[in-house]
């Protein structure tokens, strides 16, 4: 984009997911009823694993763990959108807008890694049963747990610091809900192939990098099981399935709107995959493990009944 001027934005204009007015309460409604129930069920699975002696166990530590990094993800952004939703003006301060990408990218690059980690719990529980728990022991899932978030924060300051090079001139309206990579590449007047090249190449191996790891550790994980009996494969896949659920709703949705080349990019498009990955994987995360998981239920109806009797 050409700058038409020599005054420096100090502000954006969020464009949002819709620019009739008559959409705008109904979408209030339903991304308030999403958002809290996100934070109810991420409450929920931090709640359950801390005081259930049961679920003390290295998965449930993950899961855990990734509950606190989804109620910080959906956090990021849809506050900002309700309130948007519901008022007149629809701006966002320019380091605010910073701020905000800049914790979008460390909450989401540290659910990407830490879906990986699970990957790896689920690779050693059922191909390693007798090493698990010395495997995968409090250290290690610790060590783990913050790798990712180091990582995460280090991706984030490199891309933040790239897009701060840049200028940013006359036209300041973002065709989006929340300040995102690309709406910001595009309305920037500066040339951005050096962003460019950084998203592909490191953001490549960040983000695809453990995609890769998760396909080689379920390729491994379905060569160990077919060997089980059939009573066994059904238990391994019960256990897996909840995870590859994750996955496909995760790196479908941001392999769809990063990696592409930025002449191609639609901003409908991107708001739509965005709502799938900032809004509907972390409300949906918790669920889909509770609901599908005896031992998550059996801790949520042992927490009921102790709640019922001990008025």
């Amino acid at each position: 984009m050409d700058c038409e001027n020599g005054t420096d934005i100090v502000e954006f204009v969020l464009l949002g997911l819709s620019t009739q007015p008559e959409h705008q309460p109904l979408f209030f409604l339903i991304f308030l009823l999403m958002y809290l129930a996100g934070l109810l069920g991420n409450t929920m699975m931090i709640v359950l694993i801390t005081l259930d002696s049961r679920l003390q166990t290295p998965m449930y530590f993950l899961l855990r763990s990734l509950s606190v990094v989804d109620m910080g993800f959906i956090s990021v952004t849809v506050p900002q959108m309700l309130a948007h939703l519901i008022s007149s003006s629809k701006t966002i301060p320019f380091y605010s807008c910073m701020a905000q990408f800049f914790f979008f990218y460390v909450f989401g690059v540290t659910d990407l890694l830490m879906v990986s980690v699970m990957a790896l719990d689920r690779y050693v529980a059922i191909c390693n049963p007798l090493h698990y728990v010395a495997v995968m022991n409090q250290k290690v899932c610790g060590n783990l747990v913050a790798g990712c978030w180091i990582v995460s924060t280090l991706h984030s300051m490199l891309h933040s610091g790239l897009l701060l090079r840049l200028s940013y001139q006359g036209n300041n309206h973002l065709s989006h809900f929340f300040c995102d990579h690309e709406p910001l590449l595009q309305l920037s007047c500066s040339d951005t192939s050096i962003n460019e090249t950084a998203i592909f190449f490191e953001g490549g191996l960040i983000i695809l990098g453990p995609f890769v790891f998760i396909i080689v550790t379920y390729a491994r994980i379905v060569a160990a099981v077919i060997k089980f009996s059939s009573s066994g494969r059904r238990k391994a896949f019960s256990t897996c399935g909840s995870h590859l659920t994750m996955v496909v709703l995760l790196y479908g949705a941001i392999i769809g709107v990063y990696f592409q080349p930025a002449s191609s990019y639609s901003a409908q498009r991107g708001a739509v995959f965005a709502v799938m990955y900032t809004v509907i994987t972390p409300m949906s995360n918790p669920y889909i493990y509770s609901l599908r998981n005896k031992d998550v239920k059996g801790a949520l109806r042992h927490l009921l009944r102790k709640r019922v009797f001990s008025q």
